[in-house]
């Protein structure tokens, strides 16, 4: 039903500037449209025990959807098993000038050059702590202001701010509008990073009990000989689990000329396949010892599934969600439970790696 009332409003929405759009459906759903059409639960086979949470399936909406925390359980109740809510930075920011976002629907994709637009830790915080006794899986992605002199103590203040009210959280080392922000991804830097991450993570736990995940995301341009020692640094350094990708620079095979010279991250369907090979090399590299969350060109049943068999635990989304509608996740968990049944396989774990070796190999 909401697959069929989207392809109606997708041509109207499609005729609004893109940020417009977006602001128009956050505020949809938070006036309540499509609470009605919540989505059945999920084939159990799909939970995922990961991150120390149970997840009731795999499929999980990106950050950059709902930057500020507006509609997170509105989200989980499309099907979505959990929701990453920001980039958050400390200090509110507007972020870059306009126009900073652009659809290609030739090429499934968006280029966007947002620069951490956030309402800041305050306004975040008091909208999680008026939801917090509503349940399901809602992780933070935290980001750096783009004037701050310490790109490390503002991840760390997430850490303390926020940390107390995240299922998981999620360290965004990888974008690229933000001047800098991708220097940390490096080994050294990385390093002193987790550390700094620990500190604060136990400042947290000592005043509130809480002790999140945290997850590091990391850029798809991370270089060929620079990611073992990445992966590394990671494993030793404490990081829960790893997310692969962020945006691209890359402008691979785009057919509109003129928008993929706009600067700012590629996402979407021309993403997929450098982020899968990647990600089935940071699982090869780090043995499956850690969770990783897949993103990057998830638009179908086949390609989350495909993200699972290179290594994931998890998927997420938002790209496709522009293109495909906000059915999309009740959709792919559809897909994989008949993609376990094709398989003959008990559980969405067991689909985890299974191809983890032919999409290392994979050409881009």
């Amino acid at each position: 039903m909401i697959s069929r009332l989207y392809a109606l409003a997708q041509p109207f929405a499609f005729a609004l500037e893109p940020e417009r759009a977006h602001e128009a459906a956050l505020r949809a759903l938070e006036l309540g449209f499509g609470g009605a059409a919540r989505a059945p639960a999920a084939d159990p086979r799909l939970g995922v025990d990961a991150l120390g949470l149970h997840f009731p399936n795999p499929v999980g909406l990106a950050a950059g959807f709902d930057k500020d925390a507006r509609v997170p359980d509105a989200m989980l109740g499309l099907g979505f098993g959990h929701v990453e809510i920001g980039s958050v930075t400390p200090r509110p920011q507007p972020g870059n000038p306009r126009p900073r976002l652009f659809r290609l629907p030739g090429d499934g994709a968006v280029i966007n050059r947002m620069g951490f637009n956030s309402a800041g830790h305050e306004a975040v915080a008091a909208r999680l702590v008026a939801r917090k006794r509503q349940g399901g899986i809602i992780a933070v992605n935290l980001g750096a202001n783009r004037d701050s002199t310490d790109k490390a103590a503002d991840f760390a203040a997430g850490v303390e701010r926020l940390g107390e009210f995240a299922s998981f959280l999620t360290i965004n080392v990888s974008s690229p509008n933000t001047p800098g922000l991708r220097d940390l991804q490096m080994p050294e830097a990385l390093s002193r990073l987790l550390e700094s991450l620990a500190d604060a993570r136990a400042r947290l736990a000592a005043r509130t009990g809480a002790r999140p995940a945290m997850v590091v995301k990391l850029a798809p341009e991370i270089a060929e000989d620079d990611l073992p020692g990445v992966v590394a640094r990671l494993l030793s350094g404490g990081a829960d689990g790893i997310a692969v990708s962020n945006t691209t620079l890359a402008r691979d095979g785009l057919t509109d000329a003129s928008l993929a010279r706009e600067s700012g991250g590629l996402s979407g369907r021309p993403l997929f396949r450098r982020s899968t090979r990647m990600l089935a090399r940071v699982y090869q590299l780090s043995q499956g010892k850690v969770p990783l969350i897949g993103i990057g060109g998830v638009d179908s049943g086949a390609a989350a599934a495909a993200k699972i068999a290179a290594g994931a635990s998890l998927v997420q989304l938002y790209t496709g969600m522009i293109y495909e509608g906000p059915g999309i996740a009740a959709l792919l968990n559809r897909h994989l439970a008949v993609e376990l049944d094709r398989r003959g396989l008990s559980s969405i774990g067991a689909l985890r790696g299974v191809e983890a070796e032919r999409w290392s190999r994979a050409s881009l």
